[in-house]
């Protein structure tokens, strides 16, 4: 599976768990969403400050599950 793909696929399953608002799944599913995009910025599939970009908006999303 090409990296693009299993980022997008971890941001989603983060995404997913944090709109069913299950507080456990989603600090999983965040540990492994944050590893992605940081693997991402590494390969030079995204920019740097929009990697910065979403991870605060999963943080700020993560924040505000119970």
């Amino acid at each position: 599976m090409r990296a693009s793909a299993t980022l997008i696929a971890a941001i989603k399953k983060f995404e997913a768990a944090a709109a069913e608002g299950n507080r456990t799944e989603a600090d999983g599913a965040y540990k492994v969403a944050v590893k992605k995009v940081d693997q991402a910025v590494a390969k030079g599939i995204l920019h740097k400050n929009t990697a910065a970009h979403r991870k605060s908006a999963m943080t700020l999303k993560l924040n505000q599950i119970g």
